[in-house]
């Protein structure tokens, strides 16, 4: 599957190191469906992917069902902006989302996390969905930045959600659970703010 000639650009490898990760993912879910045993050889068959290229991508088969089990929870990205009419509005909904959903299965998160930490493979993004939806929002409204300051905005927002953000605040600034997602909202804000006004509008920075 994976083809990474020499006359691909670093962003065409990249999108297809991406693709053949998401591939594997797909094929550890289709094995879970099917109650069969998760194996990163298994996995990769499902879409024909050869054993040497999967080990490139994955080293851990459970690290591997924790990803693609993860991966079933998150919701369409249609259903975390339904409502939402700007940018400021839509990225802000993205990160609360996010939010609730890594508090909603923290043991999980955790349990990937710690594999991911640990694991020798460096290839594809942990995350990634995170930033797809936001890079989304940003292609699909208008907002006046260019691209430098959306890679910035969409990076900051990254510290404000997942997994890493809440155990910031739980494990290290010791805060009460329950003002976690109101604490994360407040990050969140004030990273757009710096780069966007509430109607979505280009801020100063």
């Amino acid at each position: 599957m994976e083809m990474l000639g020499s006359s691909m650009t670093k962003t065409e490898r990249t999108s297809q190191k991406q693709r053949t990760r998401d591939a594997i993912l797909d094929g550890a879910r289709q094995l879970m469906s099917r109650g069969e045993e998760v194996t990163i050889v298994a996995a990769a068959a499902e879409h024909g992917i050869s054993r040497a290229t999967a080990y490139r991508y994955f080293s851990d088969a459970h690290a591997l069902t924790l990803e693609a089990g993860l991966a079933t929870l998150v919701p369409p990205y249609e259903t975390l902006v339904e409502g939402t009419t700007d940018v400021h509005a839509r990225l802000m909904a993205i990160c609360q989302g996010l939010v609730r959903l890594t508090l909603e299965n923290e043991t999980t998160f955790r349990q990937y996390l710690a594999s991911a930490v640990v694991a020798t493979e460096d290839i594809g993004k942990r995350g990634a969905r995170r930033v797809a939806y936001m890079e989304r929002a940003l292609h699909d409204l208008p907002h006046g930045l260019p691209r430098r300051q959306q890679k910035e905005l969409v990076a900051l927002l990254c510290v404000a959600t997942g997994i890493e953000a809440v155990i910031a605040l739980l494990d290290v600034a010791r805060v009460p659970r329950e003002d976690v997602p109101r604490l994360l909202a407040v990050s969140a804000e004030t990273i757009l703010s710096r780069f966007l006004h509430p109607d979505g509008e280009t801020a100063t920075v």
